[in-house]
């Protein structure tokens, strides 16, 4: 038996592992134990990667692309982002562009590339989950606007926006589509953002990971409004609107001064995305848009469902309009309903408590309709709807 004692770095005691994650892996015990779990934590999309991304990967593969690409991603990937981007009035050359392993990473390495001890970071909440760990393993500080009181739209909480940041601010993180809530910041928000990031002069992240899944709404990209695209880093990828989750495939956009600084973190901790992964990224830029037209028709049929089962059983939430997630209300303690739900009806669902959003749980509803209505016969038969 060793008798080492093992001292952490203070950074990794700053933060919790991901609740996302966490629910996820509790739902694949039970799972492993055999029980029938009604999994709505995750958001993860439940169609296969496009047949013709699959087979650009195969091709890859046999063709030898497996060793090292260039650090910031192979020319003809980072070419077809630059042109996708352009398309969305986001002036970036391929020079901008910095691919990663997912998306997660080019946020990490952009946090990493411009945050400091004590640094101020706005967020927008309900917020993802790993936005505050990402800040606080950099060392910046928390500033939290709650978009809750104002049915999670951006436009009404300008003014809290507005009251919350100063010259001192550092980063503001912008995430529309939104994962936890679906909702799609309108463009008079985002033109609000712009305003008081020109006059406070803060960087802005936007992070558009969602922005193929609308519904109700098109939305705008944060880098195409008058002067934004020299302060903003736009972060998108492949997981969520081509079912590529496990490919790991992101990238985000910059000014140059910024991405020669994330490059060098890149570099020194991934070193480049795989290159395999990366070709079938080009396929998936250049061919499968009709795919994930089908995708997003099924997303948003069981939105309409997810907004008629609450209403059946009294509760209405305000519409998702793009991702595939909804917030659920529950009672005050949001944590004991999530575990009553996976412990007694086997629904597994993410406390809101998680996006700093009590009172509520997050389902994705990138599940068949099938499971939703089993789903929700449970919580409903477990007295948690």
């Amino acid at each position: 038996m060793s008798d080492h004692q093992w001292e952490f770095a203070e950074r990794v005691g700053r933060v919790e592992p991901s609740a996302t994650v966490a629910v996820s892996n509790k739902a694949s015990a039970l799972e492993e134990e055999g029980v029938d779990v009604v999994d709505l934590s995750v958001g993860e999309p439940d169609f296969p990667t496009p047949e013709r991304v699959r087979e650009a990967g195969r091709e890859a593969i046999a063709d030898g692309h497996t060793g090292y690409t260039s650090s910031n991603g192979i020319r003809e990937l980072r070419e077809a982002i630059s042109t996708d981007l352009k398309a969305k009035n986001v002036p970036a050359e391929p020079d901008n562009v910095v691919v990663t392993p997912g998306a997660k990473q080019a946020l990490f390495e952009t946090v990493q590339a411009l945050i400091d001890e004590g640094d101020e970071v706005i967020l927008l909440d309900p917020a993802w989950v790993s936005y505050e760990a990402m800040v606080k393993l950099a060392g910046g500080e928390l500033t939290r606007v709650d978009l809750g009181e104002h049915e999670f739209e951006l436009e009404p909480a300008l003014d809290d926006l507005a009251a919350a940041m100063s010259d001192e601010t550092a980063l503001l993180l912008v995430n529309s589509p939104s994962n936890p809530t679906g909702a799609v910041f309108s463009d008079e928000a985002l033109a609000g953002v712009r305003d008081l990031a020109v006059e406070h002069d803060v960087t802005v992240v936007a992070d558009e990971i969602y922005d193929r899944i609308t519904y109700d709404a098109k939305p705008t990209s944060l880098a195409s409004f008058d002067g934004m695209a020299d302060r903003t880093v736009t972060v998108n990828g492949f997981s969520k609107s081509y079912a590529m989750t496990g490919w790991r495939l992101g990238y985000l956009a910059a000014p140059e001064p910024l991405v020669d600084q994330v490059s060098k973190i890149h570099s020194h901790s991934v070193t480049c995305a795989a290159n395999f992964v990366q070709r079938a990224g080009v396929e998936a830029l250049r061919s499968v848009e009709s795919d994930v037209a089908t995708m997003v028709k099924a997303f948003e049929q069981r939105r309409d469902l997810v907004v008629d089962l609450l209403a059946d059983h009294g509760k209405s939430i305000p519409e998702p309009q793009g991702a595939f997630y909804a917030m659920i209300p529950t009672d005050d303690d949001d944590v004991a309903w999530t575990d009553a739900a996976i412990e007694d009806a086997h629904v597994a669902t993410v406390p809101g408590s998680a996006f700093n959003a009590p009172g509520y749980a997050r389902i994705s509803y990138a599940a068949s309709e099938e499971r939703l209505k089993e789903g929700f016969e449970r919580l409903a038969a477990e007295g948690l709807l």
